[in-house]
């Protein structure tokens, strides 16, 4: 045994005493150990001792391997990528629909619930009914056509069923009665004398209402606050059942005109950049405001977001700390903003004119609704 040892050995070490002589096997040896695609822990790589005590390992690197006709996979069995390319089965658009019913029936049932304020309203104002073809005929003769109608998606939103995601699919599903035939084309409009039935209920397009407030002080512009604050939908709670949210936006401390409406085009209007709808502020500073830096309020002042462009600027009163500003861009907190970058503080800002609505008889904290003529104004001029 010791002899047979001894001759493997010596063989072993004979073997190795050649290689380094045999240039192709070194050659060889080389390139299996730098091939980029082997797998095997190279020398070069640290050993567990060098790498801290950990494992070190190199990722393999995956050769991409063209597949056979026999491998290809079944695309009647392939997941879809997205929500658009994915068909919902029977039963899913069975569960969907049940799911959109239970909620349309509920939201159908609490039609005309408003959320309940810290001041219960017991008594709604029911708003005016605006004469469609009356205001139709106005536009017209001023010039601008008006189109009444609306998507049906839109149209069943409105009536309180459901979103317009799953209003949506309720035309789809050809659940949706438009004079008594079934729609499931997308994008169909609905005009104002056509009848509307789901479920076999006649959904009534939402009224329209415009409410002008003349808001107070401390109360903020949105319509939900988490931590329980005094909004400006507190005092128009009683305005009507209609859900209606603010256009634009004051500040808390900024009291004046605001416009409240479920009209969400003439809403987009007026909140728009390019709507040149006049607004007047009177401004009360901390200090007298100098007639050098009154020249550069009227001209224009850089500030981090653009040129702040006044269209007219007056002292009201010899004291020089009440001015009236007319401006039509709406920037956040922009009044504020110009006056605060030249030293001066607003003690107080109120908005007495809003695109040609005024405070004449409305009180602080009052509201009242738009005339035909005023929702003529503002839709179409």
């Amino acid at each position: 045994m010791r002899q047979n040892n001894k001759k493997n050995t010596s063989s072993r070490a004979q073997g190795a005493s050649k290689d380094p002589i045999n240039p192709k096997s070194k050659q060889l040896r080389a390139s299996k150990n730098t091939s980029k695609f082997s797998t095997k822990k190279s020398s070069s790589e640290p050993s567990a001792d060098e790498a801290g005590g950990k494992k070190f390992y190199k990722k393999p690197f995956n050769r991409v391997r063209k597949k056979d006709a026999s491998e290809e996979l079944d695309q009647s069995k392939a997941r879809p990528t997205g929500r658009f390319n994915a068909k919902p089965k029977e039963e899913d658009k069975d569960a969907q629909l049940s799911h959109i019913a239970r909620s349309a029936g509920k939201n159908l049932r609490s039609r005309g619930k408003k959320k309940e304020y810290t001041d219960k309203v017991e008594n709604f104002v029911n708003p005016p009914q605006y004469d469609q073809k009356k205001l139709s005929h106005l536009s017209k003769s001023k010039g601008k056509a008006q189109d009444d109608s609306i998507r049906l998606n839109r149209y069943i939103s409105n009536a309180g069923v459901c979103s317009r995601r799953d209003a949506d699919l309720l035309i789809e599903m050809g659940e949706i009665k438009v004079n008594g035939k079934i729609v499931t084309e997308m994008g169909y409009k609905v005009q104002p004398d056509d009848e509307v039935r789901y479920m076999g209920k006649l959904l009534n397009r939402e009224k329209m209402v415009y409410v002008l407030l003349n808001k107070p002080k401390d109360f903020i512009t949105t319509t939900d606050d988490p931590q329980e604050r005094k909004t400006v939908m507190q005092l128009v709670a009683n305005a009507g059942k209609e859900r209606i949210y603010p256009v634009g936006r004051l500040d808390r401390n900024t009291t004046g005109l605001l416009l409240l409406t479920n009209d969400g085009e003439m809403a987009m209007k007026l909140a728009h950049p390019s709507f040149k709808g006049k607004k007047i502020y009177m401004v009360e500073t901390d200090k007298p405001v100098s007639q050098e830096d009154f020249n550069k309020i009227k001209n224009g002042l850089h500030l981090e977001d653009g040129v702040a462009t006044v269209d007219d600027l007056a002292f009201v009163g010899d004291t020089k700390r009440f001015l009236g500003i007319e401006i039509h861009i709406g920037r956040n907190r922009i009044v504020r903003r110009i006056f605060e970058s030249l030293g001066y503080e607003v003690k107080a800002l109120d908005r007495v004119m809003y695109a040609g609505l005024t405070k004449k008889d409305l009180p602080r904290g009052s509201w009242r609704y738009l005339t035909e003529k005023e929702v003529i104004n503002l839709k179409f001029f």
